[in-house]
C-alpha cells in the first residue's frame, strides 16, 4: 500500500481576503472583520497581526492595538459562497475532501498524483486556481499525516506551500516550538515548558513515563507519538450542514424588550435569506440569549411542517424568548437557528384554505431577488433599518 499523502489548504486571514476584494484601496493596510462596536474579532489582515491583533480578541484590545485600522462588518453570506467556491476547486483534483472550518480542509491526494502529477504540482495548481477565481490566498502543507500536513501549513504561511515527505518528517518538526504542534496551546505549551520541553524534538525524546503524571497516559502517548509525526487520523468526507444560524452581539447591553425582539427579527431574517439560498428548509428553531454576566439560556421548539419563511421562524422565536420571562434582564447577545435541515425539493406542504394566492415566501422571495440584484440596502423591513 503506498503511503498516504494528504494536503491541508487554509485559507490567508479568510475574512479580511473577502472583504480587500470588495475594497482594494485598504490593501497594505490594517483590516479587522468583526469587533465593531463590540464583540470580538473575526479575521485580521497581517498588517493588524503584525500589531498583535489576533481572532477571538474583543474589539477594545483590538482598538488598543491597533487604533488606525478599519474595522468591517462580517457578510457569513459571502464568506459561504466563497468557501463553496474553493471547496469545489477541492474536489476537482481529490475525491475526499474534509472541511476543517469554512475557511480549512484537508485533502486526500494518495490517488491523485497518478492522474494530476506530483504533491507539490497539486499544491501550486489549487493555489493559483485560488489566487485566479477568488482572488485571495491560501497556504498549503503537505505530509504522510495530518498533523505533518497542517504544522506544514501554519509553517508556509502567509501564500506558501511546504511538502514534507516521510523520510524528511522528523527533519522538519524537532526544531519547532511545541506551540506550533496542532493542538497545543497555551496551556498545554506552559505545562511541557515546566517539563524543560520546549522544542518538539525535546518532546520526542522524553520517556512517556515523564509526560504520563501530567497529561495522563492517552494525553501523554499522543503527544508523544505527534511529536514523530505519527498520526492514524484519516481525511473523512465533509458531512452535510444540519442546521443554519445567526447571531450578534448587541452595542450596548440592552434591557428593552423591543430592542430584543428587533434583533430576534434580523437574526431570523438572516437565517431563512441563507436557508433559501441553500434551497433548504427545517422544522427545529433554536433560539440562544446571552445576558451581561455572559451567562446563557437556549430553547428548542419543533414546528408542524419545515420551512424557510422569515415570520413563521421569527414568530415562533419571539414565542420562545417571552416565554423565557427576562423582559428586564440585560441582554448582551441573541442568536436564531434552524435544524433537522432537508432539500425543500424533498418536502411538500399541504396548501390551506385560507392560504392567500401569494404569501410572505413569495415576498420572501422577491426580496431576495432585489437584494441579490441590488445589495443589501434594496429592500428592507421598516423596523429593522434602525440598528442596535
Amino acid at each position: 500500500m503506498p503511503p498516504r499523502i494528504v494536503m491541508h489548504v487554509d485559507m490567508d486571514a479568510f475574512y479580511a481576503s473577502v472583504e480587500l476584494r470588495r475594497r482594494p484601496e485598504l490593501r497594505g493596510t490594517a483590516v479587522i472583520v468583526g469587533g465593531s462596536p463590540r464583540g470580538v474579532v473575526l479575521s485580521a489582515t497581517y498588517e493588524a497581526r503584525a500589531r498583535g491583533v489576533r481572532s477571538g480578541m474583543s474589539s477594545t484590545e483590538a482598538r488598543r492595538l491597533a487604533p488606525q485600522a478599519t474595522f468591517l462588518a462580517p457578510d457569513f453570506d459571502s464568506y459561504t459562497a466563497v468557501s463553496k467556491a474553493i471547496v469545489a476547486v477541492f474536489r476537482s483534483v481529490a475525491s475526499v475532501v474534509e472541511s476543517a472550518s469554512i475557511d480549512e480542509a484537508f485533502l486526500d491526494l494518495t490517488g491523485a498524483v497518478r492522474m494530476f502529477g506530483s504533491p507539490s504540482q497539486i499544491g501550486e495548481y489549487v493555489r493559483a486556481v485560488v489566487a485566479d477565481e477568488q482572488q485571495i490566498t491560501c497556504s498549503v502543507g503537505i505530509g504522510p499525516t495530518k498533523f505533518v500536513a497542517k504544522v506544514a501549513s501554519r509553517a508556509a504561511k502567509p501564500d506558501g506551500l511546504i511538502e514534507v515527505t516521510p523520510e524528511r518528517v522528523s527533519a522538519f518538526l524537532h526544531p519547532l516550538p511545541v506551540e506550533a504542534m496542532w493542538g497545543v496551546g497555551k496551556a498545554t505549551a506552559q505545562k511541557l515548558h515546566r517539563l524543560g520541553i520546549y522544542t518538539i524534538g525535546d518532546l520526542a525524546i522524553t520517556p512517556r513515563n515523564t509526560l504520563r503524571p501530567t497529561f495522563g497516559p492517552h494525553a501523554g502517548g499522543m503527544l508523544s507519538e505527534l511529536a514523530w509525526g505519527r498520526d492514524r487520523r484519516r481525511v473523512t468526507p465533509q458531512v452535510p450542514e444540519h442546521s443554519v444560524g445567526s447571531q450578534e452581539t448587541f452595542r450596548h447591553d440592552s434591557d428593552d424588550p423591543d430592542t430584543v425582539r428587533r434583533e430576534l427579527l434580523r437574526m431570523a431574517d438572516r437565517t431563512a435569506r441563507r436557508m433559501r439560498k441553500q434551497q433548504m428548509v427545517g422544522r427545529t428553531i433554536t433560539i440562544s440569549v446571552r445576558f451581561a454576566d455572559f451567562t446563557e439560556l437556549t430553547r428548542s421548539a419543533t414546528l408542524p411542517a419545515p420551512t424557510d419563511v422569515t415570520v413563521e421562524i421569527y414568530e415562533q422565536a419571539l414565542e420562545l424568548y417571552e416565554r423565557l420571562g427576562v423582559e428586564r434582564a440585560r441582554i448582551r447577545r441573541v442568536g436564531v437557528r434552524v435544524e433537522q435541515l432537508v432539500d425543500r425539493h424533498r418536502v411538500y406542504r399541504q396548501p390551506q384554505l385560507t392560504d392567500p394566492e401569494r404569501g410572505w415566501r413569495e415576498a420572501d422571495l422577491a426580496i431576495d431577488a432585489a437584494v441579490g440584484k441590488f445589495g443589501p440596502a434594496a429592500v428592507q423591513r421598516a423596523v429593522l433599518t434602525r440598528r442596535l
